[in-house]
C-alpha cells in the first residue's frame, strides 16, 4: 500500500525552513525518514525503466529534491560533500526511473551516512518489553491495521489510504525498527496515522515499533532460537541493540540471503533481550567479523564486507589492544597492520582469491591473539598482584609528595596553608574518579570512540609526565628531594603563593592517579574484575596501615627542614 499523504507529512514536518543546529534533533530523524520511505515505496512509482503511477512518481521527486536541500541546509561537517554528491546521485537515479533495487540501496546508503554524519539516538537504551509492545498494539493500533497485523481492522477498512499490512515481507524486508518507532513518533499527516510521542514514552514506541516489525516474521522466528545459536556467520552482523535497531532483512540479504535473515531478524526483534546475551565479544567478534566480511566481498557487496572489516578491528581487536600490547606487542603490531592492508584491499578490485588469502592470514593471527587473551584473562593471581603493586606504588609516591608538604608547612607554622594542600589532593582523588567514569563511557560506545578516546588519553598523559616528570624523576633520592622542597617551598611562602601550594599537591597526586588508571583500564578487560577489585582494596588496606609509618616519616621532615624566614 502506497500512502499518498506522505508528502504532507514530509512538508509539515521539514519544510522549506534552513535547519539551525539546535534543529539537529528533530530535522536528521525527519530527513531520515523520509529517505527510509523513499527506499520502501519508490518500487510502487517505477517499474522496468517506466512509471506506473504518476502521483507516487511525483512524490519520490519530490522526496529527493527534498532531502538534498535538508541536507545542504544543515550546519556543515566534514561530511557534508559526500553527503551532497550521494543526494544528487539518488536525485539522478530518480530521474533516469532506475530500478528500485538501485534506489533503494542508495536511498539507506544516504541515510546511514547521515547518521553518521549526524549522530542522534537511533536504538533503546534497554531491550524493548514485546509483551507491553502487543499490549499497546491491541489497545492503539488493532483497530485500524487488525487483531493480527494484516491491515483489516474494522475501522481501517473505511480509511483510505488503507492502513499498512504488517505482515506484508516484501514491505517489511526494507524496514528497520527504527523507521516503525520514527513513524509512531512523528505520524504521517493527513491520515490517520497520528503521532504517540505525547501519549507514549519512547519505551514504550520502541516496544510497539519491534512488536509491529516481529509480525511479518511470525514463522520464522520460531527456528531462529537454533540459528541465532549455531550460526556464527549470522551473529556476527548483528552485535548490539543499535545494529539491531537499524538492521534490515534486505540488508542482510546479500551476506545470509533472504530465508536466514529473515530468521535471524525475526528471531531477534521477538526477543531483542538475547542480544543483551551476545557471547561474541573481543578476538571471537573480530574472527567473526572477519568472516562476514569475507562473504559479503564473495557476494559482491563491498560496502558492507569494508564495514565489517573495520568493525572486526575497532570492536573486536582493539578493545583487548592493552592485554596484546603487554604480552606480545608484536602480535598486536602485525594484526593493526594485516587487517589494514586487507581493508584496503576491500576497496579495491582485489581478486577473491587474493582477499581470502588475507582473510586467511589475519584469522590465523586472531587464533593466536585469542590464545594469549585467554591465558591472561585465566590469571586471577597476576591480576591480583598487578592491581595491588599498582595502588601501593603510585599511593606511596603520591603520599611522599603530601606528607613533604604538609610537614613543611607545620614546621614553618603556617597552619593556614594546609587547606590549600589538602584541597590540592582531594581534588586530584576526584578528578581521577571522573576520568574513570568518563574513560569507561567513552570506551562503551564504540570501537572508533575507544580509538578516540586512547588517543587524547595518551596526549593528555603525555603532557602530565612531562611536565611533572621532570622534577619528579629523582624524588626517590632523599636528600635531593628534600633540598628542592625547602628552596621552592620557602620560595613559595615567601610570595606568599598558597595556590602554588595547591597546584603543586594537585598535580602530584593526580599524575599518580592518572597512571593507575591507565594500568587499570588495561586489567579490567582481562574479565577478572574480582580480582582486580580484590587487589585495589588490598593495596589501600596497606597504605592504611601505614599510618604510624607517615608519622615517623613526618617527624624526621620536620628535623630535616629549615625554613627561611
Amino acid at each position: 500500500m502506497h500512502h499518498v499523504a506522505v508528502a504532507a507529512l514530509l512538508v509539515w514536518g521539514i519544510g522549506a525552513l534552513p535547519a539551525q543546529a539546535e534543529d539537529i534533533p528533530s530535522a536528521v530523524p525527519q530527513t531520515w525518514q523520509m529517505l527510509d520511505y523513499l527506499a520502501t515505496d519508490y518500487a510502487g512509482a517505477v517499474k522496468d525503466g517506466a512509471v506506473i503511477s504518476t502521483s507516487e512518481y511525483a512524490e519520490m521527486r519530490e522526496f529527493t529534491a527534498t532531502a538534498r536541500s535538508r541536507i545542504a541546509a544543515l550546519p556543515p561537517t566534514v561530511a557534508t560533500p559526500a553527503l551532497l554528491q550521494q543526494a544528487d546521485t539518488l536525485v539522478a537515479s530518480v530521474e533516469a526511473k532506475a530500478t528500485p533495487a538501485q534506489v533503494a540501496t542508495q536511498a539507506h546508503a544516504l541515510a546511514d551516512a547521515l547518521l553518521q554524519a549526524y549522530p542522534v539516538p537511533t536504538a533503546p537504551e534497554r531491550a524493548p518489553d514485546l509483551a507491553r509492545g502487543a499490549t499497546l498494539y491491541q489497545n492503539q493500533c488493532a483497530a485500524c491495521h487488525g487483531a493480527t497485523g494484516h491491515g483489516d481492522g474494522p475501522a481501517g477498512l473505511l480509511l483510505s489510504p488503507r492502513p499498512v499490512n504488517f505482515t506484508d515481507q516484501t514491505r517489511a524486508d526494507q524496514r528497520s525498527a527504527l523507521s516503525l518507532y520514527e513513524v509512531i513518533s512523528q505520524g504521517v499527516a493527513g491520515t490517520p496515522m497520528a503521532s504517540y510521542a505525547q501519549q507514549l514514552s519512547s519505551d514504550d514506541r520502541w516496544a510497539l515499533a519491534y512488536y509491529v516489525g516481529s509480525l511479518a516474521y511470525a514463522k520464522e522466528a520460531v527456528a531462529g532460537a537454533d540459528t541465532w545459536q549455531h550460526d556464527t556467520a549470522a551473529r556476527a552482523q548483528i552485535a548490539d541493540l543499535k545494529e539491531l535497531s537499524r538492521a534490515r532483512v534486505a540488508q542482510l540479504t546479500p551476506t545470509l540471503g533472504a530465508e536466514r535473515a529473515r530468521t535471524i531478524v525475526g528471531y531477534l526483534r521477538a526477543h531483542p533481550d538475547v542480544i543483551q546475551q551476545q557471547a561474541l565479544a573481543g578476538i571471537p567478534l573480530a574472527r567473526a567479523r572477519l568472516a562476514a566480511s569475507l562473504t559479503a566481498y564473495r557476494a559482491g557487496a563491498k560496502t558492507q564486507a569494508t564495514q565489517l572489516a573495520l568493525s572486526a578491528y575497532l570492536d573486536g581487536v582493539e578493545p583487548v589492544e592493552p592485554q596484546l600490547n603487554a604480552r606480545d606487542s608484536a602480535l598486536r603490531a602485525q594484526l593493526e597492520t594485516s587487517m589494514g592492508a586487507y581493508r584496503s584491499a576491500l576497496s579495491g578490485n582485489t581478486p577473491v582469491e587474493s582477499v581470502v588469502k588475507q582473510a586467511d592470514a589475519i584469522d590465523g593471527l586472531l587464533v593466536r591473539a585469542q590464545e594469549v587473551t585467554a591465558d591472561a584473562a585465566s590469571d586471577a593471581a597476576a591480576i591480583f598482584l598487578g592491581a595491588f603493586t599498582i595502588l601501593v606504588r603510585e599511593g606511596l609516591e603520591a603520599l611522599l609528595v603530601v606528607v613533604a608538604l604538609l610537614a613543611f608547612l607545620r614546621k614553618a607554622a603556617r597552619p593556614e596553608a594546609l587547606r590549600y594542600v589538602h584541597a590540592g589532593w582531594i581534588l586530584a582523588l576526584v578528578a581521577g574518579g571522573i576520568t574513570w567514569a568518563i574513560a569507561s563511557y567513552a570506551i562503551s560506545i564504540s570501537g572508533a570512540g575507544r580509538e578516540l578516546t586512547e588517543g587524547l588519553s595518551s596526549l593528555f598523559a603525555a603532557f602530565v609526565l612531562l611536565g611533572v616528570g621532570l622534577w619528579m624523576h629523582q624524588k626517590s633520592i632523599g636528600g635531593r628531594w628534600q633540598a628542592y622542597l625547602k628552596e621552592k617551598m620557602a620560595a613559595a611562602l615567601n610570595r606568599r603563593s598558597a595556590w602554588f601550594l595547591f597546584g603543586l599537591a594537585f598535580i602530584s597526586v593526580y599524575r599518580e592517579v592518572f597512571e593507575s588508571i591507565l594500568f587499570y583500564a588495561a586489567l579490567w578487560n582481562d574479565g577478572q574484575e574480582v580480582w582486580l577489585l580484590s587487589g585495589i582494596a588490598a593495596g589501600a588496606a596497606v597504605l592504611g596501615s601505614g599510618r604510624d609509618t607517615r608519622k615517623n616519616r613526618t617527624l624526621r621532615l620536620k628535623n630535616n627542614f629549615s625554613p627561611r624566614s
